[in-house]
């Protein structure tokens, strides 16, 4: 199997919280962000192909949140809405 590489570049904030991840897990940097990004595409491709999105427990908390939350509309919405109807 032939290989590729693929560059990313970030912060060093960034770099160094990837790096510390991965020395959790015991395994290089690389292999991190390859297990990481992998398992995250499979699972949007799967979504997309599926017309499904799968949400943590914490996502399907605040998704349910802003759902009960009063819509705010803006001035500029207020506006866009009044020309819609025809006033």
């Amino acid at each position: 199997m032939k290989t590729a590489n693929l560059m990313t570049r970030m912060d060093q904030s960034s770099k160094k919280l990837v790096t510390r991840a991965a020395t959790l897990r015991g395994v290089t940097t690389s292999d991190y962000v390859r297990q990481v990004v992998l398992a995250q595409a499979r699972r949007e491709v799967e979504e997309a192909r599926s017309r499904t999105i799968a949400l943590s427990a914490a996502e399907q908390r605040a998704f349910w949140e802003a759902l009960q939350a009063p819509v705010r509309l803006t001035k500029r919405q207020r506006q866009l809405s009044r020309i819609m109807r025809g006033h």
